[in-house]
């Protein structure tokens, strides 16, 4: 008998449940309208094209949920796929124009856009946390981490889950002798440059002898590909310990640990603890200053290793007037609608300021010096 992995039976049921309250949000009350167009009169363009997109691991659950959604019961005539390949395959895709869009954790740098690709905007979609998961069958309660403990574990100084720091963190857990096997991403990866801005920001040692990157030079471990790759590895290993973005250790099933945040407290990379990390953001008016970094948040209640994902556009480079109304329509409709369908995947909803400042940011898209989409921010 065929199996399916539990993370794409959970984004099936998903695109089931999101399907049913695509009516109800249709005549959901009307948000603040922005000047020339009323929230009820606008729908998403019946438009025919075929528009690509690769990149992030990440958002991949949700981003497959959206498109399923979008284009059989919104859109039928456009034609959407995005391929989870990383974010860095994914960055290098859009540059080189192989693509319409591109999914990234990862930023650009500032240096980068202006020499790779100067109309870059990155519109944050959701928000998520990456954590530790880990291969221990006969701990069953879920262990708490402090960032000294990640850093040890990922640096090869902490060998042996029994080790007497992790036991110190974790006085109600039976720590079984096993060796730790570390688990990283091969490829270049949003992911972990989440991960490892993380550990920079809490360890100056990490900072100077491995940094923060997509890629960096790993100090011990085994890599696998894509956040499903790790989560997989992570399975199969006993004793293994690898980081994920939450989807993926909610549809396999992992047990979501504690980490100790800069407050001092430990919490879960529950939605609102993931969504704490990004209270009183101070947004940049620049549409292409638009991504943040939001690890190691000083708010109590904030889950330490949380980031926003991006969708890169072109801000007036597009050619194909029709890909780019698909493009930015398509986005709208997830920054909107779309929206409900996150905290089912595991994914904490944009907070509204930020939400409407990626709004904002589509409407600075142009073809040939016109505005390509005329939509309400709400």
């Amino acid at each position: 008998m065929k199996t399916f992995p539990a993370r794409a039976i959970f984004a099936v049921v998903c695109v089931g449940m999101l399907s049913l309250v695509i009516a109800a949000c249709a005549s959901a009350p009307a948000g603040k309208p922005s000047a020339g167009t009323s929230d009820s009169a606008w729908k998403p363009r019946q438009l025919n094209t075929t528009v690509s997109g690769s990149g992030a691991s990440f958002p991949n659950a949700l981003y497959q949920v959206w498109i399923s959604v979008y284009t059989k019961n919104i859109a039928p005539g456009v034609t959407l796929s995005y391929q989870s390949v990383g974010s860095g395959q994914g960055k290098k895709d859009f540059v080189a124009g192989l693509t319409d869009f591109g999914g990234t954790d990862s930023a650009f740098t500032s240096d980068e856009v202006k020499a790779q690709v100067p109309d870059a905007i990155h519109i944050p979609t959701v928000m998520g946390g990456v954590l530790p998961i880990y291969n221990l069958p006969s701990v069953t309660k879920p262990m708490r981490f402090t960032p000294e403990l990640l850093v040890g574990i990922y640096s090869g100084e902490i060998t042996k889950w029994n080790d007497a720091k992790i036991a110190a963190e974790n006085p109600d857990v039976s720590l079984p002798a096993t060796d730790i096997a570390v688990v990283y991403r091969s490829d270049a990866s949003g992911t972990t440059s989440i991960w490892t801005d993380y550990l920079s920001k809490v360890s100056d040692t990490w900072k100077t002898k491995v940094g923060k990157g997509s890629t960096v030079k790993w100090l011990v471990g085994i890599g696998a590909p894509g956040n499903a790759g790790v989560a997989s590895t992570v399975q199969k290993t006993e004793g293994a310990i690898g980081y994920v973005e939450v989807a993926y250790a909610l549809g396999d099933k992992f047990t979501l640990p504690f980490v100790k945040n800069a407050a001092g407290n430990y919490v879960q990379p529950l939605l609102a603890n993931v969504s704490s990390a990004a209270e009183n953001l101070a947004i940049n008016d620049d549409v292409q200053q638009l991504a943040h970094s939001i690890t190691n948040s000083s708010n109590p209640q904030a889950y330490p290793i949380s980031a926003f994902t991006y969708v890169l556009v072109h801000k007036d480079t597009y050619t194909d007037a029709t890909k780019a109304q698909a493009v930015v329509d398509f986005l709208y409709w997830g920054l909107t609608t779309g929206q409900d369908a996150a905290n089912r995947l595991g994914y904490a909803p944009l907070p509204d300021n930020m939400r409407q400042a990626a709004i904002h940011a589509l409407h600075a898209v142009k073809v040939n010096g016109q505005a390509v989409l005329d939509a309400p921010i709400k």
